[in-house]
């Protein structure tokens, strides 16, 4: 059978398990719960994909806090090769990431393989619910993986800063999305963070709406058809996502890019950055 084609934003349960034991593959286990961030580890113990190795969002996906720069900040770009290189990643391999909530935490990695220059990552559709369901397969073992020659290249994601946010609050040049839920966008609900409500002018898309109710990617066309009714003819690369703290925006780059709607930016510390300095605007309501 033919190696899954290195250009597929999704993979089915049905691909993945017949490529199983392909060499040039690697299953990366993303699970994590924002509020109990020893679950997701403690979900790979008990059972995962098997081959599968763990990716933490704290401790692998995100680098170092300093007060000021959100709660989780991109790592350092040589930290994560030197990660990928620890799963055995070498420039042919093709990553395959799942989570258990629908890519809400496996689009990170998506994303980071991309921001590295790497294109030969896709998500499992339907994630470890879809796989258990539909397979009954899993393990407990950790695989040892011979060290890989990963080298970042060329980057393939747009990164918005804060800086570029303030801006765009004067020029109304690009449209913020935030993808949080539409309580925690308005104000309403804030169970993370220390200040609730949003960025001035941000328009709100949960990232769930990205999502069938079992879990799996709408299909591209809808996306799209959702995506250019919400941008209202502002192009993709005039887009920048937001979330709580740069993790679950980028389900929201995935799904444009997946509804064929290249460009878009991600803000990288997101509103827990954003709020770090109080000087900066905050409203609430259900729109700016």
């Amino acid at each position: 059978m033919d190696a899954l084609p290195p250009s597929r934003m999704l993979v089915s349960v049905e691909q993945l398990r017949a490529h199983l034991n392909d060499a040039h593959r690697c299953i990366v286990d993303v699970r994590h719960d924002l509020f109990d961030a020893e679950a997701g580890i403690r979900a790979y113990q008990a059972g995962h994909i098997p081959g599968a190795v763990f990716a933490g969002i704290d401790a692998q996906l995100s680098g170092k806090k300093n007060g000021f720069n959100g709660r989780h900040p991109l790592p350092r770009q040589d930290d994560l090769v030197e990660t990928f290189r620890g799963w055995g990643i070498n420039a042919d391999t093709h990553i395959v990431a799942y989570d258990a909530q629908g890519g809400q935490f496996a689009s990170r990695l998506w994303w980071l393989a991309r921001w590295l220059g790497h294109e030969r990552i896709a998500l499992l559709d339907g994630g470890w619910a879809k796989w258990f369901s539909d397979t009954q397969l899993s393990s407990q073992d950790v695989p040892t993986k011979a060290r890989g020659n990963f080298k970042a290249s060329a980057s393939l994601m747009p990164l918005a800063t804060v800086d570029d946010v303030l801006r765009s609050l004067d020029s109304g040049d690009r449209m913020l999305l935030d993808a949080r839920t539409a309580e925690r966008y308005r104000g309403e609900h804030e169970p993370i963070d220390p200040v609730a409500g949003h960025i001035p002018s941000a328009r709100n898309r949960p990232w769930q709406q990205n999502l069938n109710s079992d879990q799996t990617f709408k299909s591209a066309h809808e996306l799209r058809s959702e995506f250019t009714a919400l941008l209202d003819q502002r192009t993709p690369d005039q887009v920048t996502h937001q979330c709580g703290s740069g993790v679950t925006a980028c389900h929201s780059v995935f799904a444009m890019e997946l509804a064929g709607l290249p460009g878009s930016a991600l803000y990288g510390g997101s509103w827990s950055e954003w709020i770090a300095d109080r000087s900066r605007p905050v409203v609430t309501g259900a729109s700016s």
